[in-house]
């Protein structure tokens, strides 16, 4: 393909390549490649197109003189060079028909030559494509072509180290800033759980990712009575969170203005209303528990199935939602709250479907049977124990299948007489 280099070339690429060995991020290795190429080949412009696998998509990251796009990379002559990957000189751009006259027209610049190389990594992905524009004293020679495949190698490494060098330093940092999410959501959840004459209270959530669309509360109104919420937003991960605990915040907000259990379930639904996109809603309990009155009343806003034990017969009520999830539609449906009544041993059960959901290696679900079966075997434990028994028998039914939804339990047992 020609004569081989000369020294002055070869010189110039060796400093070139211990240049790109510094440690760059990205976008200023982009500019070093393409401000070295253009020295190297007497070029006028370059532009390096950046190859999106996701996408299969050519990226413009930077270029000289002119905007970031995206091209499909089948598309023009950089689309060809990097399906064929074979280098491209192209003499003469207007009379080539592959070429697109569009961005010279846009940018008043006009193209007389192009000379397109593949950037092929160390193992053989492409990485991209350089295009170098406007030979200074005439067009892109034989020569300029083994000049430009000597100095696409090196060009494509040092491209490649910068990219898996960005993408670690996004994941680290997503990472760090999930991590934090998750301590931020996690302090929202109850410290310790109200302490009311007669009554044991536990509660526990275990999200699915890092942060997850489940929520909780209880707080004592008085020395007798406690707000209960359980929520659950549609979805697990950073958006749900927010919605959780935006359900929380309102919650506590509406307990210092003393609003009523109708009044405060109502006012949370028509702000998510207008907070949340269409495919968006939250599931929610919200109930008050009277530890004199041994009752529980109640709204169920798509929050379902609510478990109460019957201590003396040792049997299973399953409730189901009493109207739509919050968010759904403005006003809230509401016809009266409901209750249940709690008699001595009983307990009532406040459980996301991330349990009743939960799949073992076979496909099957936990579901309410397998809750009915570890609480009648384990009802007379204490309630933190009796959470910790319940996710230990999910894990154990599990096995080695990972969790998929966020897990969110609340039991509140009345004590034996």
């Amino acid at each position: 393909m020609g004569r081989t280099l000369d020294a002055a070339t070869l010189e110039r690429i060796l400093e070139v390549t211990r240049r790109l060995a510094a440690p760059f991020e990205l976008s200023e290795m982009l500019g070093e490649v393409i401000d070295a190429g253009r020295a190297v080949l007497a070029a006028d412009r370059g532009t390096v197109f950046l190859y999106d696998d996701k996408t299969d998509e050519l990226v413009v990251r930077v270029g000289t003189g002119i905007e970031t796009i995206r091209i499909p990379a089948d598309r023009g002559i950089a689309g060809e060079c990097a399906r064929s990957r074979q280098i491209i000189n192209v003499p003469d751009c207007y009379a080539d028909s592959r070429f697109n006259p569009e961005v010279d027209r846009s940018s008043g610049y006009r193209t007389r030559c192009l000379l397109a190389v593949p950037l092929i990594g160390h193992d053989d992905s492409l990485v991209g494509v350089l295009q170098l524009l406007n030979k200074e004293d005439g067009t892109f020679d034989e020569r300029d072509e083994k000049i430009a495949a000597s100095f696409a190698a090196q060009c494509a490494v040092a491209l490649q180290r910068a990219r898996m060098t960005e993408e670690l330093v996004v994941k680290e940092k997503m990472e760090h800033e999930l991590s934090l999410a998750r301590e931020i959501q996690m302090g929202f959840l109850p410290r310790e759980m109200p302490r009311l004459t007669g009554y044991e209270l536990a509660g526990t959530s275990r999200p699915a990712d890092e942060t997850g669309g489940d929520t909780y509360d209880a707080v004592s109104i008085d020395d007798t009575k406690a707000v209960l919420l359980l929520g659950d937003a549609t979805g697990h991960g950073v958006g749900p969170a927010l919605s959780a605990t935006q359900v929380r915040a309102m919650l506590r907000i509406a307990l210092r203005l003393g609003a009523g259990l109708d009044a405060t379930i109502s006012n949370i639904n028509d702000q998510l209303e207008q907070d949340l996109a269409d495919n968006r809603f939250v599931t929610a309990f919200l109930g008050v528990l009277d530890a004199v009155a041994h009752r529980v009343t109640y709204h169920a806003a798509g929050q379902g199935p609510l478990l109460h034990f019957r201590a003396a017969s040792g049997t299973f009520d399953w409730h189901k939602s009493t109207t739509v999830p919050l968010g759904f539609i403005s006003p809230l449906l509401l016809d009266g709250s409901a209750t249940i009544d709690l008699a001595p041993g009983d307990i009532l059960g406040l459980i996301t479907d991330g349990v009743f959901e939960y799949e073992n290696p076979d496909g099957e679900q936990f579901e309410e049977a397998g809750v009915e079966t570890l609480i009648r075997r384990h009802h007379e434990e204490p309630m933190e124990r009796l959470v910790e028994l319940l996710l230990q028998e999910v894990d154990r039914f599990g096995d080695t299948v990972p969790q998929a939804d966020d897990i969110t339990i609340v039991l509140v047992k009345r004590l034996p007489a």
